[in-house]
C-alpha cells in the first residue's frame, strides 16, 4: 500500500512541546486546580501535582508547541533525490502555528506522516491551532470523517502490522533498520529544561529536525528503499 504512494506528496513532520509555564508555581490558580485533577489519573504513590508538572507538555490543554519540523521530497527519481527540511519555531506559539498552517494551506495535497502522529502530533497540532483561534487546515480537520477517510500516515502504526499492544519508539526503529540515532544530543524528556532553563531553542530545533529526518528514513525502509543520505538533504533557514 505505502509503496504506491508518491513520496513528493508526503509531508514528514515532528513537533516539540513544553508545559505552558516553566514551573508549576507560575500557573494561574484555575490552571493549578485543573492540573491537579488531570494529573490525578496518572500520579503514583504520594506524588503531588507539582511534582509531575513536567509531563504537562504532552497535554494540549497544559502544553504548547515550540518547534514544528517538516520535510518533503522535491525530487525522488532516477536523476537523484532532494529532501527539503523547514522548521517553524519560536516562543510565540501563535506565529509558529500561523506559519505552519500557511504551508499546509499552500500545499493542500500533502499527506501528513509522523511517528506516533495519530496519537500525539496530529491531534496536538489541531488542538493548539484551535486554542490559538486559527482556522484548522483541512489536513488536520477530521470532524465527521470515517477512519478510512483520514489519510494520515503513522510509522509506529505501520510497524504494528495489526499488533495493537505493540509500542516501538522511533529510536528503536532506527536501531532496527541500522539508521543513525537522532538522540545523540538529547531526548524528548530534556526539551523543557533546555527550553526554559538553558534557553537553547536552536538546539531543540536541530534535535526536532533530526527526529523528522529519521521518520522519513524509516518510512523509506518500510518501502524497501535506500534511506536518505546526508548530501540529499537541503536545510532551509
Amino acid at each position: 500500500m505505502i509503496c504506491k504512494l508518491t513520496l513528493e506528496n508526503i509531508l514528514f513532520l515532528d513537533i516539540e512541546t513544553v508545559p505552558i509555564t516553566g514551573e508549576y508555581k507560575d500557573l494561574e490558580k484555575k490552571g493549578k486546580e485543573l492540573w491537579e485533577r488531570k494529573s490525578s489519573y496518572f500520579r503514583e504513590g504520594n506524588l503531588k501535582a507539582e511534582e509531575v508538572y513536567q509531563r504537562a507538555g504532552i497535554f494540549a490543554e497544559f502544553g504548547k508547541i515550540i518547534v514544528i519540523s517538516c520535510g518533503y521530497f522535491t525530487r525522488s527519481d532516477q536523476l537523484g533525490r532532494v529532501f527539503r527540511v523547514k522548521s517553524f519555531y519560536g516562543e510565540d506559539e501563535g506565529q509558529v502555528l500561523v506559519d505552519f498552517s500557511r504551508l499546509l494551506n499552500e500545499f493542500s495535497a500533502f499527506i501528513l506522516c509522523a511517528h506516533n502522529g495519530k496519537e500525539f502530533d496530529f491531534p496536538f497540532l489541531a488542538r493548539r491551532i484551535l486554542i490559538n483561534r486559527i482556522k484548522l487546515p483541512k489536513q488536520l480537520d477530521n470532524h465527521g470523517k470515517k477512519p478510512w477517510e483520514v489519510s494520515h500516515l503513522d510509522t509506529m502504526e505501520l510497524w504494528k502490522f495489526g499488533d495493537y499492544k505493540n509500542f516501538t519508539s522511533l529510536n528503536t526503529l532506527a536501531y532496527a533498520f541500522g539508521l543513525p540515532s537522532s538522540k545523540d544530543d538529547m531526548d524528548g524528556s530534556q526539551v523543557s529544561k533546555v527550553f526554559y532553563e538553558e534557553k537553547q531553542l536552536e538546539r531543540i530545533k536541530k534535535y526536532c529536525e533530526r527526529d523528522m529526518v529519521t521518520v522519513a528514513r524509516v518510512f523509506q525502509c518500510m518501502r524497501n528503499e535506500e534511506p536518505l543520505k546526508e548530501n540529499e538533504i537541503e536545510w532551509v533557514n
